[in-house]
């Protein structure tokens, strides 16, 4: 085996694509701390109970596992920044009222998810803690659009979901609701929306739980009609009324800039978020749709830190979003004469100001593909290939 190859799903990101992906990481730095977003900065490695507290098992399978030589204790390397974060707003920063925080750095998965995806994963994201309202899951879908944006990143679509509609319905019926024990089938065939098998399952249910969780698999959409049909078709429960109440006020926040739909079946995330979830997605160049953020609810993730907030977030990926945004290539470097010149260096030193990438030329160094500073009328020019 060649000794210069990476593992599978691993890749280096060379000077153009890195370049593209440092300038959006600034972008959207700053876009978040001019929303009041501080900037935390996790490490990569730490104890593994605390790093999959509150995740649910996806997360474990994906978080590669090693023992501390120094401790003995097991460690993990993240492969999701979130929990980390609810870690700091609990633990370290231990703040009353509401607290923003956003975040932006590599996560190593076992696997990668997705075709042709990677398993170092470039993640920026933003969370917000301490506030149980829908009024704070309107104000992440907002930054994230608006983040986005930005991005330069066009042509967006936004999905609307909520755990509770499911919740709700499943313990209407006498079922757990967790997805895991009594309603484990019942819960893949609806995530599957495999109506057939939702159909067989639901036979021996009572009504009115029975009708609903049949009809949840169609219920998908433009988010107005579908909404509208999910009030006349499911029961008033108070879980099914307040999960339907807040899915329109997200939607209601996205319309008129992006197309939004809802899906009353979608349980991606379900054993993780524990209300409102949202996923944007954007075509790429070649007319594919990209998963390009997602985000949602997911109070108590920080329990076992010895605070169980409210939060609210969402993720991105960085590389991802650097193919899909509108960006230009970077103009070419200068190539700059060694002369011992004070005019050549103030140029120099000008030219770097206004953000151009400048190189003082080695001896027998080669111009071809590169700006030139030349000498003319007794000052110096750039000369443009």
């Amino acid at each position: 085996m060649r000794k210069w190859l990476l593992p599978e799903a691993v890749e280096d990101v060379l000077p153009a694509e890195a370049a593209r992906v440092e300038a959006l990481r600034r972008v959207l730095l700053d876009h978040f701390r001019g929303r009041g977003y501080r900037l935390v900065q996790p490490p990569l490695v730490e104890f593994l109970e605390s790093l999959l507290t509150g995740t649910g098992r996806d997360l474990d399978l994906l978080t590669f596992k090693t023992v501390d030589p120094q401790s003995g204790r097991m460690l993990g390397l993240r492969a999701d920044t979130t929990p980390q974060v609810a870690r700091i707003d609990a633990h370290l920063l231990n703040e009353s009222g509401v607290t923003r925080l956003c975040y932006a750095g590599s996560v190593l998965r076992t696997q990668a998810t997705g075709p042709g995806g990677t398993r170092q994963v470039l993640q920026i994201g933003a969370e917000l803690y301490g506030h149980g309202s829908v009024a704070a899951d309107r104000e992440i879908v907002r930054m994230l659009l608006s983040a986005l944006d930005a991005a330069g990143v066009r042509g967006l679509h936004v999905d609307v979901g909520h755990v509770g509609v499911y919740r709700a319905l499943a313990q209407a019926a006498g079922l757990a609701g967790t997805g895991e024990g009594d309603d484990a089938e019942l819960f893949v065939a609806l995530r599957d929306k495999d109506a057939a098998t939702v159909l067989d399952l639901t036979a021996a249910l009572p009504e009115p739980a029975r009708g609903a969780l049949r009809a949840l698999p169609n219920l998908y959409g433009p988010a107005a009609a579908t909404l509208a049909a999910a009030r006349d078709t499911l029961p008033q429960l108070p879980g099914v009324a307040a999960a339907l109440e807040a899915m329109g006020v997200l939607a209601a926040a996205a319309t008129g800039t992006v197309q939004v739909h809802v899906d009353l079946a979608d349980l991606s995330g379900y054993h993780y978020y524990t209300g409102a979830t949202f996923c944007v997605f954007a075509e790429d160049g070649r007319g594919a749709i990209v998963d390009c953020g997602r985000g949602g609810r997911y109070d108590g993730v920080g329990r076992a830190f010895g605070r169980a907030r409210p939060a609210t977030g969402f993720s991105l990926d960085l590389r991802r979003l650097a193919a899909l945004a509108d960006s230009s290539a970077p103009a070419p470097v200068i190539l700059a004469p060694d002369v011992a010149d004070p005019a050549l260096a103030a140029a120099i030193a000008a030219l770097r100001a206004e953000g151009e990438a400048v190189v003082i030329a080695l001896p027998g160094e080669a111009a071809e593909g590169r700006r030139r500073l030349v000498a003319a009328g007794g000052a110096w020019h750039v000369e443009e290939n």
